[in-house]
Formats: C-alpha cells, structure tokens, sequence
C-alpha cells in the first residue's frame, strides 16, 4: 500500500470513528428544557392558530433564546463584523392612502438614517468578502420616534420560525469541537442541517449565488425579508414588503477574487464604503414598497407570512417612492458602529407586524441581545440610539442611566405631577396596533401553507443567465465538496436535484458522485416529535411564474461608472497624453483612477511630468479594481515587460471578467501575456476612445469570456 492510501484509508477509519462517537453520545437521549422538562418540539415557536402571533407565554421558546442571545460577550453574535454611516432619507410622493407614518407622507422631510452593513457567520476580525449573506439595517430618525428596519440584501431568510434561529446559527458557525472554519459555511455541520430542513433552501440557493460576494456594500440591495403592514388615517390595513434598490446597479466579484481580496485587503468592502464618502461619491437606494391589498392576502401560490418566500416583481411591482443618500462617515467606530442597537420592533404610527413567527420572535429576541451586548435597558440613550424627538416616560433609574429626571412621580396614574406625561390619543399620534380578529386554538405547531420549500429556489435558478447559473454550481461543489460526510453530500444532492436536475447533475459530477434516487425523509428531525409527519413533509415543485428578471443581477445595471476604481499600469516614461485623455474622460464620470508602477513615490511620463504613484506592484493586486487601462510609451512598456507582476495584473483582470483598454505600445505588454489570445473581445479596447472603455465598465464584466478565460492559470 503506497503512503497516500495508506493515509486515505486512516482518514477514513478515523471519520468513521468519530461518528459513531457522535451516534453514541446522542444515543437514547430526550431533549429537555433547561429545567429537565422533556421537549416534543423545538421547531415551532407557541402560536395562536398556525398562522397567528407568538405567544408570550411560550416559555421554551423563551430559554432557548435568551441562552442564544447571551452566549458571547461582547461583540454581536450574529453581524459581528460591520460598516456603517449616516445619511437621511427624502419621499418622493406621500403615501398617505397606504400609512399614516409621517416618513411616509411628508414630502418636506430630511429624516436622517444610519445604516449598518455586515457578515453573518463570521466574528469581528473576520474577512469582508466571505461567501454569507449581508446585513442591511436601516435607522431611521423620524419625527415620531425610531423606525428600524432591520434587513439583509438577500429577500428571504433561512428558516420560518425563530425557535430555529439558534440552531441554524449554531450549525454555520465554526464547529465546536475545533472551532473551525470561521466565517465559512462549507463545512459539515451547516450542510448536516440544511439537508435536513428543507426551508433552508431557497435563501441557501442565493448565498451560492453572487449576490453573496458583493462588489460593494453600495452595489447590493437590502430588503425587509418580512411582510409587514402599512396603517392609512382611516385604519386600513395593507401588506408590504420594502426593498432597497442601489443606484450605482447591482454587482459582484468572482469567487476566486473574493479568495484573493481576502489576503489583499481584508477590509475590502469597509475601506471601499468610507473611501466612497470622503471622496463624495455617495451611496445611494431609492426605497421601495411592494403593496398588497388586505383582501389579497391568499391570492398567492405561496404565504405572505413565510419568510422563505419572496413575491416576484412581476406580480406585484416595486413602487419606488423616496431615496436614501449615505453622505457622513462615522467620528468613532465604537460609539456609532458597534454600539447601534436594531430592532425590527422599533416602529412609529402607521407600521405594524404581521404574524410571521421569524418576525414574531425577533420582536423578543433582539431587546434581549442588546440588553446583553450593551449592558443595560438604557442602550436607547446611547447617542447613537437616542431618538431625535423627546422621550417622556415613567421609566429611571439602571445600569448607566444618563437622563436627569426631575420631580417626584416615576408611576402612571399620578396627580403629584399633573398626571404627567400624559397618554396620547391616537389622533395625536399615538400608537395603536392594527386590531386584527384572532380565533384560534393555541398550538405549537406551523401552516401547511408553509411547505412548498422547492418552488421559489427553482424559481431564482431558471430566472439567471448560464454565467450566474455555473457559478452557483461551482459554489455547491466547493462548499459541499468541503464536507467529509458522504451522507451529507448524498442528501444535499438529492434536495437540489429536486430544485434543478441540470443543476444537481453539475454538482453530482464535480463532486464525483451519483444523484441518489431518494433518501430517507428528515421526518422527526425536522418537526415536532408527535406532529401528522405527512402533513409537514415538503410539498410538490409548482411553476406559477416562469423567470424574473428582477432576481438576475443582468438585469440590475446602469450607465453609471461613479466611484468605480480603474488601475492605469505605468513606468517611466509613459504617455503622458494618451494617459491624461483617457484620466480625464473617466473622471469626469466620476471614476477613481489610481496609477499602479513598479515602484512607489512618482513616476515621469515621457513629458518629464513627475505624476503620483498611487501604489507600487507589490502593494496591490489586480482584484482591488474593476477596470485596467495600458497608456503607450516605448520606455515604459520595455520597463513593465520585466516585470512578472505586471503580467500578472493583466492576466488576473482578464480571467475575472474584466473590461481592459490600451493605447499604441501598450499592446505589446498586453500580447505577451494572455492577452494575445483576447484581440478580439467585446470588453478589450485597443486604441478606442474612452467612450467606448467608459461603456464596457458600465457593463461590469463581459461574462461572454468567462468560459474562454478558465485556461488562464489562476
């Protein structure tokens, strides 16, 4: 036996072992509360009726929670590792026949926001570009008080209830035996979860997708996930779903950019956000509602109250109707950034929650986590936190109370303070819950109309284009590829092929396995112990909608270059006109320009101009930019033509897609690389105006490539 069977086959016995470890030390055990009390469901939160809201009294919920919430101090244990700013938000036209919500109706107003961008899985010192979904929250400063809303830049969640929080969370995060791989879902125990519960899917599907690994925070869009309700002054009642829509368009980068970004600049995406603001390049999103009428609500082939579920543009259209500009970087990290608290329970007049139980349960847990990350109920006088309005209410005293209150009453009735403060009517802008009939048994268990778990991912596939789809099946076979299960990859082949069969059959082959024909359904797993089994099983694939182009990120461009980063290679000895020509066509499209040359300090163009060098070769990689430009010079190009490294940027920047232009000798750099064989490339512009560059970075990348460019070594 050679030395890497040998090792193969320990690898296997010693995998084997540890299994059966594990089936041991689980083996005849009954879940239990904290308390000792034997547990039949730690799946569905308490509801009244299976569609209704959560029950305070559900005390299993309740531990399982709190003891999630309060397992790390002090960082957050989810969206540990963020990027924020300030900004302010102007309506474009009053709502008025959808909400009472001053932000919503007033015209006239500036309300300023902070916006907070993460990582999920990952801890504070992790890197920006791992493959995860993003945090997208929203704090808006109204005249009535704070409005949260607190959303990722993917539509959907994971799971569709919040008891499955704890466990969906504990499965990606590093496994805790070895506390490895961090900020990473491809390992076994995400992969053990999500192939037993199916939900996961559809939210799973776009973490494989590119929407993952964005570009920019400005270059993604943010959304709600939940379903909420919009109130009007008469008291009528409409869902809605918000959406962020970016105005510099939606973007990505390439898998094996993002590995590279990671040891070039782990701070890509927080170094990107705030160079944007101090350059004035704000970001921006217009807001957008999708309305659904009240009498509405079961018209859909799938249930507004799912979390899983997202409504397709087509059939409801997002009304924009006001835009966000983030235009002020914070003072100091920790006072604004780490320390802003979220709420989705932060509403005013004119918002109220559905009974979506993800939603409902965030409306208990988030209090909670910020009482344990900040310390005290009086994270809300924080300055960051603090309300832009007065606060008066009977509420003194706790850990790092800063408000001086004067007098004697701290109760409700009084008379000793004038019965102050006093309540407010509604037609003061008092808040008051939309009042919705509730007649239900009180169960522990979830609507069947949440059991189609294979329509809506098959949905998002079909909807992209071939270049998106192969990179959602390259994604599946690295992150699946990375279990050392066999079990494991044989389920999550099974559960995709039920998604897409081409799909799986891509996966299947680059893993070097068969599809499996059925496995074992996750029955008691993936429900309560004593529920009807049949009736939670996943239901048949429907096709109600054929493609939507709003879920490809085709479809999602503009003509805008602004703040897009252009790296210009150069030496001594570069055209100092043909670079001046090309720099100023691209600024004045609000483009970055950076000078990229063999060594640091300054460069002279064949002028004798002495021109900045921005960074040397060594200092910086072709992954840090979207575009590349070549200037001409005989001198210049002789010099670069030594230099491996400036062989390398080309190379790079062709593999990853990405739109080059070159001017007179540049084009012998560019013919001894790679380059010779992509002459005739729709995004590589040899002595053609800048307009015509201008327009290919508008587009991005030219993915028409991709396939071509797979034989340029990595």
């Amino acid at each position: 036996m050679n030395d890497s069977n040998h090792h193969q086959n320990k690898n296997s016995t010693s995998k084997s072992k540890d299994l059966k470890q594990n089936l041991e030390q689980g083996k005849g055990k009954t879940m239990t509360t904290n308390q000792g009390v034997k547990v039949n469901d730690t799946n569905n939160s308490l509801k009244a009726g299976e569609r209704g809201g959560t029950l305070l009294e559900d005390f299993i919920l309740r531990e399982k929670i709190t003891h999630f919430d309060h397992e790390r101090i002090p960082e957050r244990i989810v969206h540990a590792r963020g990027s924020g700013a300030h900004g302010y938000f102007e309506l474009y036209e009053n709502q008025e026949k959808y909400t009472k919500a001053g932000i919503f109706t007033d015209t006239s107003r500036k309300t300023p926001v902070f916006v907070r961008f993460s990582t999920v899985a990952g801890n504070k010192g992790s890197a920006d570009l791992a493959r995860d979904v993003r945090g997208f929250s929203t704090k808006f400063y109204t005249e009535e008080g704070i409005f949260d809303l607190v959303g990722n830049n993917m539509p959907i969640f994971f799971i569709q209830d919040a008891m499955k929080f704890p466990d969906l969370i504990h499965s990606v995060k590093p496994e805790p035996d070895r506390d490895i791989p961090q900020a990473a879902s491809a390992h076994d125990t995400f992969y053990d979860f999500v192939s037993h519960t199916t939900e996961t899917l559809h939210n799973h599907i776009w973490v494989m997708s590119d929407r993952a690994i964005p570009r920019s925070f400005r270059m993604m869009e943010g959304f709600g996930i939940h379903t909420f309700r919009l109130i009007n002054a008469e008291g009528k009642s409409h869902f809605v779903k918000f959406h962020w829509k970016p105005l510099l368009g939606v973007h990505s980068v390439t898998w094996d950019e993002a590995v590279k970004i990671h040891g070039a600049d782990s701070d890509f995406h927080r170094r990107d956000l705030w160079d944007a603001i101090e350059a004035g390049h704000y970001p921006e999103w217009e807001l957008g509602f999708q309305i659904v009428a009240e009498e509405d609500e079961h018209k859909f082939d799938f249930d507004l109250l799912d979390p899983t579920k997202l409504i397709p543009e087509e059939m409801v259209p997002v009304q924009r109707i006001g835009k966000m500009t983030l235009n002020r970087n914070p003072d100091n990290f920790f006072a604004e950034t780490e320390q802003v608290a979220f709420h989705p329970g932060h509403l005013v007049p004119g918002l109220d929650f559905t009974n979506d139980p993800l939603l409902q349960g965030r409306l208990f847990s988030y209090t909670d986590t910020q009482l344990s990350r900040l310390g005290s109920p009086n994270f809300h006088e924080i300055p960051i936190n603090r309300p832009v309005n007065e606060v008066h209410n009977n509420q003194r005293d706790a850990h790092m109370r800063m408000t001086i209150n004067k007098g004697k009453t701290a109760y409700f009735p009084n008379s000793i303070g004038g019965g102050c403060p006093h309540l407010a009517k509604m037609a003061q802008g008092g808040f008051t819950s939309y009042e919705e009939r509730i007649d239900a048994k009180k169960v522990r268990d979830r609507s069947e109309s949440f059991n189609d778990h294979f329509s809506q991912p098959a949905l998002f596939y079909r909807s992209l284009e071939d270049w998106e789809k192969n990179h959602i099946a390259d994604a599946y076979t690295f992150e699946i590829g990375k279990c050392t299960y066999e079990h494991i990859k044989e389920r999550m082949l099974y559960l995709i092929a039920q998604i897409d069969n081409d799909l799986a059959q891509k996966v299947a082959k680059g893993l070097g396995l068969e599809i499996p024909n059925n496995i074992e359904q996750p029955v008691n797993q993936a429900i309560g112990a004593d529920a009807d089994v049949k009736k939670h099983q996943p239901g048949q694939k429907k096709n109600y909608l054929e493609k939507s182009s709003a879920l490809s990120q085709t479809f999602l461009k503009n003509d805008s270059i602004v703040s897009r980063k252009i790296a210009v290679l150069v030496s001594d000895g570069f055209s100092g006109k043909e670079l001046d020509t090309m720099q100023k066509a691209l600024e004045n499209k609000g483009a970055v320009v950076n000078l990229i040359a063999p060594h640091g300090g300054e460069v002279s163009c064949d002028k004798d101009k002495k021109h900045k060098v921005d960074a040397a070769l060594l200092t910086t990689e072709s992954v840090l930019f979207d575009a590349l430009y070549i200037p001409g010079g005989e001198k210049s190009i002789k010099s670069l033509l030594d230099e491996a490294k400036a062989k390398k940027f080309i190379n790079e920047s062709l593999k990853h897609c990405k739109p080059i232009a070159i001017s007179n000798e540049g084009e012998e750099l560019f013919d001894a690389t790679y380059g010779k064989d992509f002459k005739d490339d729709s995004s590589v512009f040899i002595n053609k105006d800048a307009d015509k560059f201008i327009g290919g970075i508008a587009q991005h990348r030219n993915w028409d490539r991709e396939e071509k460019a797979k034989n340029i070594p990595a």
